[in-house]
């Protein structure tokens, strides 16, 4: 077989991936969507102050995301010598790890509400909205904690459409729960910001049952047992943490600095709040592609790598580079045609119309930079086996540019929202010349493996 139809079928292989994962983070998102769609609906305040709840959620998300990757990567190598016990010992170890960060976010929330929403914004009305939202919410971490990367997980398997299951069934529950509960239908009380939390919470446990139904009872691919996930055995935890905690500290870092980003726009005005959370909501419904697309490269890579076959590492990665330039032009076209219509959807005062009309401009061009150095960094590079790459230049961008030069522009030069905006994205086009650079030189193919 030539090198070329290798390409080809390797495409085969990734296309359905990509579809499925997409799919299923598509259909997340637009559960945080309806969420924000609903409450906006209802009053601003009540959107504005779950768009900061919904910092912590992002900050665990990516957590959650560099603890799943981890598994990801190591097991996806496994998955390509054909050996099935250590994924398993590598899926138990994420687990556990999951289980105590979401955990740690229940007990924080709980006990600092107030202190945590202080440190988003300065707008009293704004934190009372947030405290009764996180209060419901603060129970939702640790059982997302576990399902997401139970989740994560399977994909190493190349087992990807049960998060879109997952999705599918939480995006109905919510709907139907949030028109029930947030607005008072069907003899419910009325329980406005308070009710759309409700809703969240019996979605997320819809969530972790179907996934582990699907784990214990339907997979045929692992057969894991309940005393495969809740073994402490710690034969492969050096293994798993080896790979992951590179991964765990970049997301920990990210969430952080997105909390921090939020934080910065908060502090200028009303308008800013409401502008964003509108306008990064209706960014990631069409980025996702490009965050999906590295979730199932750095399967395709891990694998590739696993099995062996050092030398297609090369050309599948020239291919998929081609390949995510391309989808983040049409998604650049398709986010430009679509941003007027879906703004007119939200009950937003005239001023926060104008502002998030403008960061989606802004955002028009980013997302190109996003859906290229994003999946060559995390789908690319760490599915190769170099995981601390991401952690390293993720964050030398973001702490050392981005946010002292969003900060300088919001509280020092009293710049207008639109230029703080703008520095707080510019990472996005900016690391693709690392990325390009190092992806290109082929030194990031690591066999993490036994």
């Amino acid at each position: 077989m030539t090198t070329k139809e290798k390409c080809f079928k390797m495409l085969r292989r990734f296309l359905p991936l990509l579809l499925a994962m997409g799919l299923q983070q598509l259909l997340a998102l637009v559960v945080n969507l309806v969420d924000n769609f609903m409450l906006g609906a209802y009053t601003e305040t009540a959107m504005s102050g779950a768009a900061l709840v919904n910092q912590i959620q992002f900050l665990l998300m990516q957590i959650t995301l560099g603890v799943g990757m981890g598994a990801v990567v190591l097991g996806s190598q496994y998955w390509g010598k054909g050996k099935i016990e250590p994924i398993k010992k590598v899926i138990s170890s994420a687990f556990k790890i999951a289980i105590v960060i979401g955990l740690a976010f229940t007990i924080v929330t709980a006990v600092f509400p107030r202190q945590i929403l202080g440190l988003l914004t300065s707008d009293s009305i704004i934190i009372e909205e947030g405290m009764q939202y996180l209060s419901v919410m603060c129970w939702t971490y640790i059982i997302f904690a576990a399902s997401a990367v139970l989740m994560y997980s399977l994909q190493s398997v190349e087992i990807a459409y049960v998060g879109t299951i997952m999705s599918a069934c939480t995006i109905c529950i919510n709907i139907a729960l949030n028109y029930t509960f947030i607005y008072g239908n069907f003899g419910a009380k009325e329980y406005g910001i308070k009710g759309a939390a409700f809703a969240t919470v019996c979605s997320r446990i819809v969530e972790l049952v179907i996934v582990l139904i699907f784990i214990f009872a339907v997979d045929k691919r692992l057969k894991m047992k309940i005393k495969d996930l809740f073994d402490f055995k710690t034969g492969y935890f050096k293994d798993y943490i080896m790979v992951a905690l590179p991964m765990i500290i970049s997301g920990a870092l990210w969430g952080f600095s997105q909390a921090v980003q939020t934080a910065i726009l908060g502090h200028m005005s009303s308008e800013a709040i409401g502008a964003n959370s509108i306008a990064v909501a209706i960014f990631q419904i069409f980025a996702v592609w490009g965050f999906a697309g590295a979730n199932a490269c750095s399967v395709i890579i891990g694998r590739t790598v696993g099995e062996g076959d050092i030398k297609m590492v090369k050309p599948y990665s020239k291919t998929l580079q081609i390949f995510f330039l391309l989808l983040g032009v049409v998604l650049a076209i398709l986010l430009f045609a679509f941003k007027g219509l879906i703004i007119g959807f939200y009950n937003i005062t005239p001023e926060t119309y104008e502002l998030t009309n403008t960061f989606l401009i802004v955002l028009c061009v980013t997302i190109i930079g996003t859906c290229y150095e994003y999946p060559v960094m995390a789908g690319i590079i760490a599915g190769g086996g170099d995981t601390k790459y991401e952690a390293i230049v993720d964050n030398l961008f973001m702490w050392c540019f981005v946010i002292p030069m969003s900060a300088l522009s919001a509280f020092v030069f009293a710049w207008p929202p639109i230029v703080t905006f703008i520095f707080l994205k510019s990472d996005q086009i900016l690391k693709c010349i690392p990325n390009a650079i190092y992806c290109n030189s082929y030194k990031f193919i690591k066999d993490r493996t036994r």
